[in-house]
C-alpha cells in the first residue's frame, strides 16, 4: 500500500501545489479556492511544471488543467476539514518522506562528485603495499599519541637509513599477520607476510589508508598514517592495473612445512606431470577432483568463487592479470601455500565512469570518506548562520568532568555554576549548562569509551555542534530552499488526497458489493456478449484418432464420459494425440469457430496444419450483457470514476470557488 501511495503522490505532482517563489506584487488573482488565494504566475508555474511534454498551452489545455487542479484543492480542502492532516499515522508517514527528502540538502555535492571520481580513478589500480603498524586507542591521549607516533617516527627513520621494511616489520609491528603463527591443534603453521598486504584497490582498506597509499610512489615509505587502528608506516611496492573481478579455477597441490629439497622437487615435478598432462588433453575439472588438496573447491572441478585483487596472494593476482582469454593457464604459480595450476575463466574489467558511477556513489556514501561531504555542509551552515563560538569555555569543563562519566555517575551539579554562551547559530544562542544536558544524556545512553578527559570533551563538543548544525538547517530548509517547501506541500497534499480518496472512492468501491451490484445492474447493458457459441474443439493427430474420438463421443453422455477421460484414453504414454478446448466464442476469437457453421451438433472433420479438427457445438447464444464475475475489474473502476464523479460534485457544491475570466484570458490571448 505505502509503495501505492508513493506513485500516487508522485502522479498528483501532476495537479500538485507549487509555492509563489516570487512577489505577488502585480501578481493578479487567477482562483480562489475555498478562502485561498492562487496567483497567476503560481498557477502558470505549476502548469508548466506539469507540462512534460512540452505541449502548446491551448485554452482547450488550460482549461482542463484548471479543472483538474480544482478538484485537487477542494479535495484537499475536505481532507483538512476532516482533520486528516492531525491524524498521528500521517504525521509519521510525511515525517518519513521528509527524512528522506532532506538527505540532499545535508550532503555536499561537489564533494561528493569529487569523491566519486577520486574513487573511480583509484579503481583503474591495484596497489601493493606492505604497512608496520603500532598500535593506538582511537582515544588515545595525547601524553599516549606523542609516544607512539615517536614510536613509530624511530622506525621510519632505521628504514631510511637503509634496514628492511621487512625486516622491522617482523620485528615491531603490532600487526600479528607480520609474524610467523605456529601450528596448534586448533589451526595450522601460518607463515607471517612481513607485512606485505598483498595487492588492494579503493574501498578495501580505511580511507586514510588507502589515500595514503594511493599518493606514494612505488619505493617510497610514508610518514606515519593514523586509522582507527593507530600509526602506520607505509612502502608502496608496486602499482598496476586493476584486475577489476575474476573467477578461476585451480589445482592447488601443498607443500609440507618441514619439507625437504627432496620433498619440494618431487612435489614440483608433480605439478608439472598435471600440467602437462592438462596441456596435452587431459580434463582440468577431473584432474582438480583427484588431485587438488582445495577440497573446498576440488569437488567442484576447481571453480573459485569470483574474487577482486584483495582476496588473493599477490603472486596468484600477478598470473591471472597475465591471462587474456577464457581457458587461458599460466605455467604453475608457488605462493606461500603451496603450488597453484590456474584456468582463467573469466573476467569482469572496470567499466566507463559512468557504468561504475551508481555503485561507486553507494559505497561512497556508506563509506567513512562521506564524512569530508557532511563537513562541507556543516561549514557551509556555520556561514550560512553567521556561526560563533566561545572555545575558550570548554576548558571550564575539564576541572568538572570526571571519569565517573564514563560509568554513567557523573554528577551534572558539580558544572552548576558555568553559564558562559558556548556558541550562536542564527537566532539561537547554546550555553555551558546547554552542554552539560548534552553530556549527561551521553552518560545515561551509556557505552561511553573510558578516555582522556580533555579529548572527550572536545569530541563531545565538535559532535553537539554538528548535530545543532544540522538541527538548525533542518527546521529552516523550507524557508531557506523554496523548491524544498513547495515539494514538501506536494507531498503532504498528495498523501491527504490518496488517504480521503481512498476511503471515499477506491476502497469503497471494493467494500461495498451491494452499491457495486447495484451499480451493475444499472449498467450492464453496456458491456454486452455479441452472439457466441459454446463449442468444445477437438484437435486430432490424424483421421484415426479422429474416428476414434468420435466414437467416444457417441455414448459419453449416457456412459459419463467425460473430455478427460477422452484425453486419457486417446493420449497413452507420453505422445499428444488429442487436444480439446471448451469455451464461448465470439467471431473474431478463434480461426476455427469462425470456419463452422454455427449449429448444435458435431461438425465435418477439417485438415488444418496437417491434423484433424472437429467442433462440437453444444448452442448458439445470443447477445447477453455480461457476468458481474466477468468484467467485475472493469465495473468496479467504472464504479470508483462514478462515486468520484459524484464526490466532485458535493465538494463543488460544498465549497465556494472563484475563477477570475479576466486573467484566465489573459493566459490564452498570450
Amino acid at each position: 500500500m505505502k509503495s501505492s501511495k508513493l506513485l500516487f503522490v508522485s502522479i498528483c505532482f501532476f495537479i500538485g501545489l507549487c509555492f509563489n517563489l516570487y512577489s505577488q506584487q502585480n501578481d493578479p488573482i487567477l482562483l480562489t479556492i475555498a478562502g485561498e488565494n492562487i496567483t497567476k504566475s503560481e498557477f502558470l508555474r505549476m502548469y508548466q511544471k506539469n507540462n512534460i511534454k512540452g505541449d502548446p498551452l491551448t485554452k482547450e489545455a488550460l482549461e482542463e488543467y484548471l479543472d483538474l487542479y480544482i478538484n485537487f484543492k477542494l479535495k484537499v480542502k475536505e481532507a483538512e476539514r476532516l482533520g486528516l492532516d492531525t491524524v498521528k499515522s500521517f504525521r509519521d508517514e510525511l515525517e518519513g518522506y521528509r527524512r528522506q527528502l532532506t538527505q540532499p540538502y545535508f550532503n555536499d555535492k561537489t564533494v561528493d562528485s569529487l569523491l566519486i571520481l577520486e574513487a573511480y580513478n583509484r579503481s583503474l589500480w591495484d596497489i601493493r603495499a606492505s604497512h608496520i603498524l603500532i598500535k593506538l586507542d582511537p582515544y588515545a591521549s595525547p601524553k599516549d599519541t606523542l609516544e607512539k607516533y615517536n614510536q613509530i617516527m624511530a622506525l621510519r627513520k632505521r628504514i631510511l637509513k637503509g634496514e628492511s621494511f621487512e625486516k622491522i616489520a617482523k620485528e615491531a609491528s603490532e600487526d600479528p599477520s607480520a609474524r610467523d603463527k605456529e601450528a596448534t591443534d586448533k589451526q595450522p603453521f601460518i607463515k607471517g607476510n612481513a607485512g606485505d598486504l598483498g595487492y588492494f584497490t579503493v574501498f578495501d582498506l580505511v580511507y586514510p589508508f588507502e589515500t595514503a597509499a594511493y599518493n606514494l610512489k612505488v619505493g617510497e615509505v610514508s610518514m606515519p598514517v593514523r586509522t582507527d587502528f593507530g600509526y602506520h608506516l607505509i612502502k608502496v611496492y608496486n602499482k598496476k592495473k586493476a584486475l577489476g573481478k575474476a573467477q578461476v579455477a585451480h589445482i592447488f597441490i601443498s607443500i609440507p612445512k618441514n619439507a625437504t629439497k627432496e620433498d619440494s622437487l618431487r612435489i614440483k615435478n608433480k605439478v608439472d606431470s598435471l600440467y602437462n598432462a592438462i596441456l596435452n588433453g587431459a580434463n582440468f575439472e577431473d584432474i582438480a577432483r583427484e588431485f587438488s588438496d582445495d577440497k573446498g573447491s576440488s569437488t567442484k572441478g576447481g571453480v573459485l568463487p569470483w574474487f577482486g585483487c584483495f582476496r588473493m596472494v599477490p603472486e596468484f593476482i600477478v598470473a591471472i592479470s597475465e591471462l587474456k582469454n577464457k581457458g587461458d593457464m599460466p605455467k604453475p604459480v608457488l605462493t606461500s601455500y603451496g603450488w597453484h595450476i590456474i584456468k582463467l575463466i573469466d573476467k569482469k574489467e572496470i567499466g566507463s565512469y559512468e557504468d561504475s558511477y551508481s555503485e561507486l556513489k553507494a559505497k561512497v556514501q556508506r563509506d567513512s570518506r562521506s564524512n569530508k561531504s557532511k563537513d562541507a555542509v556543516i561549514q557551509k551552515i556555520k556561514k550560512d548562520y553567521n556561526f560563533t563560538e566561545n572555545k575558550l569555555s570548554l576548558k571550564d569543563f575539564y576541572k568538572v568532568v570526571t571519569d565517573s562519566i564514563f560509568k554513567g555517575k557523573w554528577d551534572v551539579a558539580q558544572a552548576a555554576g558555568l553559564n558562559k554562551i558556548m556558541f550562536t547559530i542564527g537566532n539561537e544562542t547554546y550555553t555551558q549548562q546547554d552542554f552539560v544536558d548534552y553530556l549527561d544524556e551521553l552518560q545515561k545512553n551509556g557505552f561511553l569509551k573510558q578516555q582522556d578527559i580533555e579529548i572527550f570533551i572536545n569530541k563531545s563538543y565538535d559532535e553537539w555542534v554538528k548535530n545543532k548544525c544540522i538541527e538548525y538547517e533542518d527546521k529552516n530548509l523550507e524557508s531557506k530552499y523554496p523548491e524544498f517547501k513547495a515539494l514538501m506541500k506536494e507531498y503532504r497534499d498528495g498523501i491527504l488526497l490518496f488517504d480521503l480518496t481512498d476511503q471515499k472512492v477506491w476502497s469503497k468501491a471494493v467494500k461495498d458489493t451491494l452499491g457495486l451490484k447495484d451499480f451493475y445492474e444499472k449498467h450492464k447493458y453496456e458491456h454486452m456478449w455479441k452472439e457466441r457459441v459454446d463449442a468444445i474443439i477437438y484437435t486430432c493427430a490424424n483421421e484415426s484418432i479422429a474416428k476414434s474420438t468420435r466414437k467416444l463421443l457417441q455414448n459419453a453422455h449416457k456412459k459419463g464420459i467425460t473430455n478427460d477421460s477422452i484425453l486419457k484414453i486417446i493420449n497413452k504414454g507420453q505422445t499428444v494425440l488429442l487436444e480439446i478446448k471448451s469455451g464461448k466464442f465470439q467471431k473474431g476469437d478463434n480461426e476455427i469457430i469462425d470456419k463452422i457453421q454455427w449449429k448444435t451438433g458435431l461438425t465435418p472433420n477439417m485438415k488444418i496444419n496437417d491434423k484433424i479438427v472437429f467442433v462440437d457445438v453444444k448452442a448458439v447464444l445470443p447477445p447477453q450483457p455480461k457476468e458481474l464475475k466477468e468484467i467485475r475489474g472493469l465495473i468496479t473502476a467504472d464504479y470508483q470514476k462514478y462515486l468520484d464523479e459524484e464526490w466532485i460534485k458535493e465538494l463543488r457544491s460544498k465549497y465556494n470557488f472563484t475563477i477570475n475570466k479576466e486573467v484566465l484570458n489573459s493566459i490564452i490571448e498570450k
